[in-house]
């Protein structure tokens, strides 16, 4: 189906959206922040078709991540998740390169809408 990557620093919650993508058939590259999650997408000439990332994270966080991709990978659509509202706040001036903001904790279906969403409409 689709290659997705994902930038999430709780390994937890990173395993579990990484199985839940898999069991749908979507090849999954994870990753513990956003610097390497930026670096897996220089590395791979931005061959993505969605980035699903957490908004605080170390080294570069959601919102950082999602301004050089719009920059560099300006058609990878992007899907963030966070579990705090001041960093949903932060998001919110995002919409034009921003799909979607999935509020944690999140139910496995409502991950999966939201990344089926974004997939169906395409890049940016």
């Amino acid at each position: 189906m689709a290659r997705i990557l994902i930038a999430e620093d709780e390994p937890s919650i990173r395993e579990l959206v990484v199985r839940a993508l898999q069991a749908d058939s979507h090849d999954v590259v994870d990753t513990a922040d956003g610097g390497a999650a930026l670096d897996a997408l220089v590395r791979e000439n931005g061959r993505f078709d969605l980035l699903l990332t957490d908004i605080k994270m170390p080294v570069m966080d959601g919102i950082a991540l999602a301004l050089a991709v719009a920059r560099d990978f300006p058609k990878l659509p992007i899907v963030m998740m966070t579990g705090y509202a001041d960093q949903r706040e932060r998001a919110s001036g995002l919409e034009a390169i921003v799909f979607d903001v999935i509020a944690k904790p999140f139910s496995l279906s409502d991950m999966r809408f939201a990344i089926a969403s974004a997939l169906a409409k395409g890049s940016r």
